[in-house]
């Protein structure tokens, strides 16, 4: 076997057949930068494989079997879903999304006339029947059951895994890495049997088995044998492990950001670049770098270079109180620095004092939500300006007069004229606006420094305190790492809304449920009221009060709350509620723990204030 290095990087799979006859050989295969991959199809063959062993199991389910038999063949099923996830979420994302959808309503609205609501059918959904102690309707057995019988064969004909290029496959690798340490260990879609840990070892397996079928186009051959070597070891940390007692922290520590580290390597040895053009950039080496997201991905489209002079203009008209109707206020009152952008009160006080509808949310980290305001009906950080802007008790001011009331200041003139071409307009007013805005997620907390390896100072406590966030205490099935908000890993390209049937009052005894409807509105669809939008628990420490309507005035109170099981755990009637009723069964020591854990999500600046 002979590799050559030129052009493509030449595979030497080449094996001879010796007959008395004649021999024969297979084409050279190669690793190509420009056209798709000769690899294509024995990396379809495991996606086919994967794909017909989960329907062959699936099939098999029946309401006439035993519920043992049926949990059996579930299971099996289960494992070979998962062992074609990583190409699903890589080659068949919607199909990946409805597959393994949590058992929550999914509502989609155009406009009053166009609403649709979906009960999923998905594994999850069938896990929760099957493992019920309460027993289950066959019926509903049977609607599951129906449906993945027919769509996992529809997947399987119907996939696109034709014209990949090698980049698409390592970016597939690179997303389940993701996907595992930032879901897949933290309990998100196995809710009954927190099966999580074994079914990251059959992610892990595929990997491998891809990594195998690209064994001899690594041109650095000691690479290959790294990556095998780092796969079988994290596996074995995987079997030694349970869901409860896991070390997640040292999991994505030593192994995650290891892989991550591989992946980089793996794309300059192909010579290849992986596309930045999504939500992450494919060159970062640590799951809580600052660069870990593509900023430009979470930015208007042609928006403007972010640049410190960019930066410290919007900063400027952040803080200018005169761009308010009436000169008292500035976005800088709501959202003040020393208190991680928060106003510390329980709802947002507008002009003369006027109370808010609701709690004055961190800006920090805001860039990283693709939805704003607690019920999400702006778009972006542009799109939310206008919000306030527009609103009576707040900025209230026309937009054309907003832009004189610039105009009309030298100093704002001179800065539009280097940074924006001269132009004084509302658009470029709320970028330089939102660009500082985005400015404000730097990831350099306590947290952030030990796990990049920049220091070794986390506590026993607080490393108990972020394996509990991330298993038994089920935190990050909501708050994804690395922003810990809702917006949802691997691809980060939509934000979560949870109906945690927050009351009104903090009397854990007789609560009051909230009559803030949420997302009820505009739509008055009755399966969105009390949804609100999942913030970040970074700069936590300093944030409060909490929830949307700031009822919560502690963290051990906020801690309780979900350790209870939100408003359906203390008794409330709350009718589509996304956190589950059952209690956490935390103890006293443990809920101490989280809490320690969340303040090490200060960020460096706000770290003396509190």
């Amino acid at each position: 076997m002979r590799v050559f290095h030129c052009k493509w990087i030449f595979v030497g799979l080449i094996s001879f057949l010796f007959s008395c006859k004649n021999d024969s050989t297979e084409p050279l295969l190669a690793i190509n930068k420009n056209e798709q991959s000769m690899f294509n199809d024995q990396i379809r063959e495991q996606y086919f494989k994967a794909l017909d062993s989960t329907s062959y199991y699936m099939i098999q389910i029946d309401t006439l079997n035993t519920l043992s038999k049926n949990k059996s063949l579930f299971l099996k099923s289960r494992e070979w879903y998962k062992r074609v996830e990583p190409m699903l979420i890589a080659y068949d994302y919607e199909n990946y999304l409805s597959m393994n959808a949590p058992n929550l309503l999914k509502v989609e609205i155009d406009d009053h006339q166009d609403i649709r609501i979906q009960k999923p059918k998905s594994f999850q959904v069938l896990e929760e029947l099957l493992y019920d102690e309460n027993g289950f309707s066959n019926k509903e057995l049977n609607d599951v059951l129906e449906y993945l019988k027919i769509r996992i064969p529809f997947i399987r004909n119907n996939h696109i895994l034709i014209s990949q290029r090698d980049r698409h496959h390592l970016k597939m690798i690179r997303d389940a890495v993701v996907n595992i340490a930032t879901k897949g260990i933290t309990g998100f879609d196995s809710p009954m049997l927190a099966n999580s840990l074994n079914e990251a070892i059959y992610n892990y397996e595929t990997l491998l088995n891809v990594l195998t079928i690209y064994k001899d186009a690594f041109a650095n051959k000691d690479l290959y044998t790294q990556w095998k070597t780092e796969i079988n070891t994290t596996i074995n940390v995987l079997k030694n492990g349970s869901f409860d007692e896991f070390d997640r922290y040292s999991f994505i520590k030593l192994h995650t950001n290891n892989q991550l580290v591989l992946v980089d390597k793996t794309a300059k040895d192909w010579n290849i670049e992986l596309s930045k053009s999504r939500a992450l950039d494919p060159t970062v080496t640590n799951l809580f770098d600052k660069n870990f997201f593509n900023m430009k991905m979470f930015s208007m489209q042609r928006s403007p270079e972010i640049t410190e002079e960019r930066i410290a203009l919007g900063k400027q008209l952040f803080n200018d109180k005169a761009l308010s109707s009436s000169g008292t206020i500035s976005c800088a009152s709501c959202h003040i620095e020393e208190k991680a952008f928060t106003d510390g009160h329980a709802k947002a006080l507008g002009v003369n004092g006027k109370e808010l509808q609701r709690n004055s949310p961190t800006l920090t980290y805001a860039v990283y939500q693709r939805s704003l305001f607690f019920d999400g009906r702006a778009d972006g950080l542009e799109d939310q300006i206008v919000g306030v802007t527009n609103n009576e008790n707040e900025f209230h001011i026309d937009l054309d007069k907003l832009e004189e009331k610039i105009q009309e200041k030298p100093q704002y003139k001179a800065q539009f004229d280097s940074l924006y071409h001269g132009k004084i307009t509302n658009m470029n007013v709320r970028n330089a606006i939102a660009t500082y805005i985005r400015s404000l997620a730097t990831f350099d907390s306590k947290f952030d420094r030990n796990i990049n390896g920049l220091e070794e100072t986390m506590t026993e406590e607080e490393v108990n305190g972020f394996n509990l966030f991330m298993g038994k205490a089920a935190c990050a099935t909501c708050h994804f790492p690395p922003a810990f908000n809702g917006t949802v890993s691997p691809k980060y390209m939509e934000s979560e809304f949870e109906n945690l049937g927050v009351p009104k009052n903090a009397n854990f005894e007789n609560p009051v449920l909230d009559d803030d409807w949420g997302q009820y509105y505009p739509y008055q669809v009755v399966e969105k009221k009390h949804f609100f939008k999942t913030a970040t628990v970074r700069n936590a420490d300093l944030t409060g009060p909490y929830m949307h309507n700031g009822v919560y005035k502690t963290l051990e109170e906020v801690v309780e709350f979900y350790n209870v099981g939100g408003g359906l755990g203390m008794g409330l009637d709350v009718p589509h509620q996304t956190l589950p009723s059952d209690s956490l069964n935390l103890t006293e020591i443990e809920s101490k723990a989280i809490i320690a854990f969340m303040k090490t999500l200060t960020d460096k600046q706000f770290e003396n204030l509190n």
